[in-house]
């Protein structure tokens, strides 16, 4: 039995939920494994629309275990208020189909404040963060001050924990003149909130072994995208927990070695949001095309999405950089009845050609794509299932895609129904 791990190879937004959803049906147990509540998931199931942003895609599936990993950093009240919209829909969330990392990072309402407060003062220079604390939780993460899901149970030891956090926050306030937090209300806050998250909490490392000795599909699922990774993304304007593929092992307590295939989640065209760098990024009437085919608005933030054509070269790089096996080609259908497609195949920096887009911030700003110019089609592709349903120049993009990101497509998605889908690997299938 494979087990899988799904990253989006450009900036996020490249649909996973839908293929996450897809492949949840052959999977057992799906797994978050980095990111927070700044991450979005749309699926459509039957009609029905949800949108995710902590809860693992798995759990609006019948007999699929949802689990949220310790590379996660999670927003308590505002898992609690997913849980709810989404029962509200029907789908009850219980410890049947939903366990959570004891060792997994809180993101207090101390994070959410200062991360509002840098981004405002940062003027110019803002990062497009989305002002839900995530930066600032894994700042204390990895500065040894957190409060994890684990210091919930023991409400004893709570007040010297806050103390430590408090210590580091409250002269970070003092110095943004703010005024300080409060240990007896953020005491108070965790105190009320710890019975809605305490029934999930499990020792994630120790269940995913037991269920994958035991021959059980995992599927692991990233957020944002490997161009977001905080190491080997468009720095600074990147997101703060590792993307890559190899964060899958890391963010939940299991061996490299149970990863068998890796489905990078890669859109037919380039969207971004937020700051940074974007070189094949279109400022006319195409770019806002594909903005208002593409539906191109953040889950989570509702922000219209930068448009732009495919970037072969970035692909084929974040391919590397992740060691994915194959992609999941999504969104084809907004491609439909343009009469020439352009794709980047490489870039220029001050005069010289460039096969990947170098790491330094200012030399991210200055590159230039070089284009390739392909035929588009006139056909409707939508809620294709088949290669025979292609127009003949769509499978010659498909084919050119695979050729310049130099790996295959597994999957296209043709709309965002999760069974107008074509398979041409399952990745489950070792």
């Amino acid at each position: 039995m494979a087990n899988v791990v799904v990253v989006g190879s450009q900036w996020g937004d490249e649909g996973k939920g839908k293929i996450v959803d897809w492949l949840s049906e052959r999977a057992d147990i799906v797994v978050r494994f980095q990111g927070g509540h700044n991450a979005g998931h749309t699926l459509v199931i039957d009609g029905v629309t949800y949108k995710l942003s902590l809860l693992p895609s798995g759990v609006v599936r019948e007999g699929t275990l949802g689990v949220i990993g310790n590379g996660v950093v999670i927003d308590p009240w505002a898992l609690s208020g997913e849980i709810e919209k989404i029962a509200g829909q029907g789908v009850a969330i219980s410890r049947d189909n939903l366990r959570i990392a004891e060792n997994a990072t809180l993101i207090l309402p101390l994070h959410r404040e200062l991360d509002a407060i840098r981004e405002a003062a940062a003027g110019a220079g803002k990062i497009g963060t989305t002002k839900r604390g995530i930066g600032p939780a894994y700042e204390d993460k990895v500065g040894r001050r957190a409060i994890r899901v684990m210091d919930l149970q023991n409400l004893k030891t709570l007040k010297s924990k806050i103390d430590r956090i408090l210590a580091h926050h409250n002269a970070l306030r003092r110095g943004l003149g703010e005024a300080e937090a409060s240990r007896d209300e953020l005491f108070a806050q965790l105190e009320e909130i710890a019975p809605k998250i305490l029934p999930y909490v499990d020792t994630v490392w120790s269940l995913l072994d037991r269920e994958r000795r035991q021959g059980k599909r995992i599927l692991f699922e990233g957020a944002q995208g490997a161009l977001l990774d905080i190491d080997h993304g468009t720095y600074p304007y990147v997101t703060s927990s590792n993307t890559v593929a190899a964060q899958a092992a890391t963010g939940c307590g299991i061996g490299p070695d149970a990863i068998n295939y890796v489905l990078g989640i890669t859109k037919a065209y380039t969207t971004r949001v937020g700051e940074g760098p974007f070189p094949t990024e279109l400022h006319d009437e195409m770019g806002q095309l594909l903005g208002k085919r593409g539906r191109e608005f953040g889950t989570v933030t509702g922000r219209a999405r930068r448009c732009g054509w495919f970037d072969a070269c970035l692909v084929r790089q974040t391919i590397k950089v992740s060691g994915i096996t194959g992609i999941a080609l999504t969104k084809l259908d907004v491609l439909d009845g343009i009469e020439k497609l352009s794709v980047g195949t490489g870039y220029r920096l001050d005069g010289e050609e460039l096969d990947h887009l170098p790491a330094a911030q200012g030399a991210q700003a200055r590159v230039e794509p070089v284009y390739e110019t392909l035929e588009g089609w006139s056909e409707s592709t939508a809620g294709a299932r088949s290669w025979a349903d292609l127009p003949a120049n769509c499978i010659k993009y498909v084919k050119r895609l695979e050729e310049l990101i130099e790996t295959p497509v597994a999957m296209l998605s043709t709309s965002p129904e999760r069974d107008d889908t074509i398979l041409m690997k399952d990745p489950f299938e070792d």
